[in-house]
C-alpha cells in the first residue's frame, strides 16, 4: 500500500511549478524556496500521516477529530476537494499539451480527452488504482531519470550554467532575493495539502505491531511526508529542464513538462524523442489523475452527505469533481498557475497548521483527547480551537497575499497562515478549556481501531462493523454504524444535545469471521 501510496506522487506538476519559480525568480531563489517549502511539508506531514495510518482514518476524519468538529470539517472537505479538482486540471493540462504536441489535437479537445480518460480506472476505485500505480511504476521511474541522464552526458555544462541563472526573461537575477524567496516558497507550499492524497492510501496500512514496527515507521514516512523530498527534488529537475531548453523553445514553452523533457531526449533519440516524451507524460499525469478523482470524489460525498443527509455512492461524485477540473481546464488556468497555488496555499496552510496544532501540541498538554473522535454522535457541530485557528490564520494571510502588508507580507503569506494556526489552535483550546471537543463521551474511546474482530451490529442497516465504526445512539436505542449516523436527518442530534436520557442498550459484541 505504500509502493502505490508513492505512485500517487508521479505527477509532473512539480516540473512546471519548478520551472515557474526559476524562470521569475532565479536559480538561488528557487532552490531556497523550494528546500524551505519542502521542509515545513514534511515536518508537517509526519504526524498527520502517522495519526491517520495507526488510526485507519482519511484526512477528512482526522480534521473532525483534530480541533474541527463535525461541521467544521465540512468546510475543509471544500477545500481539499479544491486540492483535488485544482491539481487535475493541472495535471490534465499538462497531458493535453503532450497530446497536442505529439498528435495534433487542438487543447480544448484534448482537455476532454484527459478528463475521460481516468474515468474507467477511478470508477473501479482503490484496488484498481492501486494495480494501476505498480504496473506503471517501471515507465515512470525511467521516464523520470532519463531526460536528466541524456542532459548529463550531452550537456554537462548545463548543470553549473543553471547556478548562475537569473530567470527569464527579466529575473531578479542569480543572488538571493527576500521577496522571490518567499514568493516562490508561497507557491510551492501550495502542495502541502498532497498529504491527504497520502493518507487516501496510508489509512488501509496493517496494524503497527512489534514485529513490523521498523517497517511500518518507513513505510508510513516514506509513502507519507516523503512525497516531498521526489517532490522537491521533480522542482528543480524541472527548473533545470526549463533552463536546458529555454534557448531552443522559449520562456513559455520551457514552462510545459512535455517540451521539457522531448528537448532533453533529443539528442539520443531523434524522432523518436517526442513519442517518447508523449508517451511517459500520458502515463505520469493518468497515474496522479486517477488519484486525484478518487480523493476528489471521496471529499465531495463526505461534503454532501453531511450537509443533505444522503449518500448516493462515491461514484456520481466523480463526474463533479471532473466536471469542476473540466471547465478549469478549458479557461485556461494553466497561464495562471502561479498566482492560483500561490493564492491556495495560504487557505491549505492554515488548514494543515490547525491540525497539526493538535496533533503535536494539544494533545501530549492534555488540551483535547487523546484520540481520534470522528463520529457524529459524539462531535459538537464546530470546535473553535482549530476551526476557528484556520479561519482567523486564512482571512489574515489572504488580506497579506492581496498586499495589505506591503510586498513581503504578500510573499511570506503562506508563513503567516502556519504560524497563526499553530499558535491560535493550543491558545483557543486552552482558553475553552477543550470543552469543544467532545459532546459526550465516547465509551469505546479505547477500542483498538485495528487488527479486532469485534463486532457490533447496526440498528438501521443492520450489518455488522467494527466496534470503533458504531456510536451508541439513544434515538435508535442500539448501536449505530457512522454511515447511518451522518445520514440520519431525523434525529436533529438529540444525543449530543441532553435531550435524550438514560443508559443505552448496545448489546453484546459479535465476531467478524
Amino acid at each position: 500500500m505504500a509502493s502505490t501510496a508513492l505512485g500517487g506522487i508521479a505527477y509532473l506538476a512539480d516540473y512546471a511549478i519548478g520551472a515557474s519559480i526559476a524562470m521569475s525568480y532565479g536559480f538561488t531563489n528557487a532552490v531556497a524556496s523550494v528546500l524551505a517549502a519542502a521542509v515545513v511539508i514534511f515536518l508537517t506531514g509526519i504526524p498527520i500521516a502517522r495519526a491517520c495510518a495507526a488510526n485507519g482514518v482519511d484526512m477528512d476524519l482526522l480534521t473532525r477529530g483534530s480541533g474541527f468538529g463535525y461541521f467544521g470539517s465540512t468546510l475543509t472537505s471544500v477545500i481539499y476537494a479544491s486540492f483535488t479538482f485544482i491539481f487535475f486540471a493541472t495535471e490534465g493540462s499538462i497531458m493535453a499539451q503532450a497530446f497536442q504536441r505529439a498528435l495534433h489535437i487542438p487543447l480544448p479537445v484534448g482537455y476532454l480527452i484527459t478528463t475521460l480518460i481516468v474515468i474507467p480506472i477511478v470508477f473501479k476505485g482503490m484496488s484498481w488504482i492501486s494495480k494501476m500505480q505498480v504496473w506503471t511504476q517501471p515507465v515512470w521511474i525511467a521516464g523520470l531519470v532519463l531526460p536528466f541522464l541524456i542532459l548529463a552526458v550531452t550537456d554537462p555544462s548545463a548543470y553549473s550554467r543553471f547556478t548562475h541563472f537569473g530567470g527569464a526573461p527579466d529575473g531578479p537575477g542569480s543572488g538571493f532575493d527576500l521577496y522571490g524567496f518567499g514568493m516562490g516558497a508561497g507557491v510551492a507550499l501550495s502542495l502541502i495539502a498532497q498529504i491527504g492524497e497520502q493518507a487516501d492510501y496510508l489509512r488501509f496500512m496493517p496494524q503497527k505491531t512489534a514485529e513490523n514496527k521498523r517497517r511500518w515507521n518507513l513505510a508510513v514516512t516514506a509513502a507519507g511526508p516523503g512525497w516531498v523530498i521526489i517532490g522537491a527534488i521533480k522542482q528543480l529537475g524541472g527548473a533545470l529542464l526549463a533552463f536546458a531548453a529555454l534557448k531552443t523553445v522559449g520562456a513559455s514553452a520551457a514552462l510545459q513538462p512535455i517540451d521539457q523533457i522531448l528537448h532533453a531526449l533529443r539528442p539520443w533519440f531523434g524522432t523518436a524523442a517526442l513519442p517518447l516524451a508523449a508517451f511517459f507524460v500520458i502515463v505520469s499525469q493518468v497515474k496522479i489523475n486517477s488519484t486525484n478523482a478518487y480523493s476528489g470524489s471521496l471529499s465531495w460525498s463526505n461534503f454532501f452527505s453531511r450537509i443533505t443527509h444522503r449518500h448516493p455512492g462515491r461514484v456520481w461524485y466523480i463526474f463533479l469533481n471532473l466536471g469542476i477540473s473540466l471547465v478549469l481546464m478549458e479557461a485556461d488556468m494553466f497561464s495562471a498557475l502561479g498566482t492560483l497555488l500561490g493564492f491556495y496555499s495560504n487557505v491549505a496552510i492554515a488548514w494543515i497548521g490547525a491540525v497539526v496544532a493538535d496533533l503535536v501540541i494539544n494533545k501530549p498538554l492534555g488540551l483535547s483527547p487523546k484520540y481520534i473522535e470522528f463520529k457524529r454522535a459524539y462531535l459538537h457541530p464546530v470546535n473553535p480551537a482549530g476551526f476557528g485557528a484556520m479561519l482567523v490564520a486564512s482571512v489574515v494571510s489572504l488580506v497579506a497575499f492581496f498586499g495589505a502588508f506591503g510586498d513581503y507580507g504578500e510573499a511570506f503569506s503562506p508563513f503567516i497562515a502556519l504560524a497563526l494556526a499553530m499558535a491560535l489552535s493550543p491558545l483557543i483550546a486552552w482558553a475553552t478549556k477543550g470543552k469543544y471537543y467532545l459532546a459526550r463521551p465516547n465509551p469505546d474511546a479505547h477500542a483498538p481501531t485495528s487488527g479486532t474482530t469485534e463486532t457490533r451490529t447496526c440498528a438501521v442497516c443492520e450489518l455488522d462493523y467494527e466496534i470503533p465504526d458504531t456510536a451508541d445512539c439513544p434515538f435508535h436505542d442500539g448501536t449505530v454504524c457512522s454511515l447511518c449516523c451522518s445520514l440520519d436527518a431525523e434525529c436533529h442530534d438529540a444525543c449530543t444535545k441532553g435531550a435524550a436520557g438514560g443508559p443505552v442498550l448496545l448489546g453484546m459484541p459479535g465476531t467478524r469471521g
